[in-house]
């Protein structure tokens, strides 16, 4: 089971940083349980490639290292993203990083669990895991965790943050212990995702669905 941490903090030390390993400390043994050793845990420090991030979109191709972390996350059971907060929305770093991605293999979160976080000085910009984070991982077509956590400055050592990371975390570790199961139980993939039926397909003619709805009138007169 592997679990790779993706940290958009700039700053040494980080309160970003601090909020993923966090998380990532009481993720990591749950999603084996009731295995004794905890998930492989690779994090992947956005501020180390930022040059990288920026020369994808000039050039066209991941250098090394990045081609490296995406396919760290490319290979994850499972991810834990976390942003600073700028400007009520998640970093530039942090979006370019995932757009780079995109653009290099656009299906690399196609179902894939993912627990959404940030931090930032006030509690007003809690809502950036809802109107900027999940959907954005949702139009990546990724699973996301149900609880996200937003950590403010003066929630570090208060007593709710402990318990919203306890809750994130065994959501995380739930979904990548059950999609882990599914593709065990489906046998050895072929590295394709099956084909998708499509509800568009199998269509209705009007006429006959305005037929089933017609209420027989009177019968005429003799």
């Amino acid at each position: 089971m592997k679990l790779v941490v993706v940290s958009a903090g700039l700053s040494v030390p980080s309160s970003t940083r601090l909020l993923a390993d966090r998380l990532a400390a009481v993720a990591a043994p749950a999603a084996t349980a009731p295995e004794p050793a905890p998930a492989d845990v690779r994090v992947i420090e956005l501020r180390d490639l930022a040059v990288e991030i920026a020369h994808t979109f000039t050039s066209g191709f991941p250098a090394p290292a990045l081609a490296d972390a995406f396919a760290e996350v490319a290979a994850a059971d499972g991810l834990i993203v976390v942003t600073p907060v700028f400007s009520a929305s998640y970093s530039g770093l942090f979006k370019s990083f995932f757009d780079a991605l995109s653009v290099t293999d656009e299906d690399a979160l196609t179902g894939k669990p993912v627990l959404i976080a940030a931090t930032g000085g006030s509690a007003r910009h809690s809502l950036v895991l809802e109107h900027a984070l999940r959907p954005l991982f949702a139009y990546l077509k990724a699973v996301i965790v149900p609880t996200g956590v937003y950590a403010a400055s003066e929630d570090w050592g208060a007593e709710g943050l402990d318990a919203r990371i306890g809750r994130a975390a065994a959501e995380l570790a739930a979904l990548m212990a059950g999609l882990s199961g599914s593709s065990r139980a489906a046998g050895p993939s072929t590295g394709r995702p099956l084909p998708k039926r499509d509800s568009f397909e199998e269509v209705t003619p009007f006429a006959e669905r305005l037929a089933a709805l017609s209420v027989p009138g009177p019968s005429p007169a003799p």
